[in-house]
């Protein structure tokens, strides 16, 4: 069980790089998919809404720390997006979750949320509306990041996770 937790925190690393050297490279219209928020999806789903939260907060930390952004914001939204995700957690269903589109699904919800509330604090703009806002920096983020996450659902184990 510990070792889930160091080896969570030590694939945010190499994740890190990836997120902020490639990602950028194949960016829509300014829309980038967060890798990050996809491990944590799978290890909230995998261990629990307080590891979740836990794990999130650390996430947004550490990213926040490494990139010089806005100390906090990561912080939050990496946070909230982990206690959301934990509402899914089930002992029984944690497979389940894992292997099919519901995984997709999640990180949709989970990334619309980090990405929304992380516009929040990072994007000043009085010209939008509230819808317009929540659609352009929440849910084509989710989208772009859950379109990402079908990657899991391929190349996951089939052997139990136990």
């Amino acid at each position: 069980m510990k070792s889930d937790y160091i080896l969570a925190i030590l694939l945010f690393f190499p994740l890190l790089v990836i997120q902020t050297t490639i990602v950028p490279l194949i960016a829509v219209n300014g829309v980038i998919p967060d890798l990050i928020i996809i491990l944590l999806v799978f290890y909230t789903l995998k261990m629990g809404q307080l590891h979740g939260t836990i794990l999130g907060f650390i996430y947004g930390f550490l990213f926040d720390i490494i990139t010089g952004g806005l100390i906090g914001g990561s912080m939050l939204s990496k946070t909230a997006a982990g206690f959301i995700t934990g509402y899914f957690y089930n002992e029984n269903k944690k497979e389940a979750y894992l292997k099919s589109f519901l995984f997709v699904l999640i990180v949709l919800l989970a990334s619309t949320i980090d990405s929304f509330i992380l516009s929040l604090f990072t994007t000043i703009d009085l010209n939008t509306s509230l819808a317009a806002f929540f659609i352009e920096q929440g849910i084509l983020p989710g989208i772009y990041t859950s379109v990402f996450s079908i990657i899991v659902i391929v190349f996951f184990p089939r052997r139990s996770i136990s």
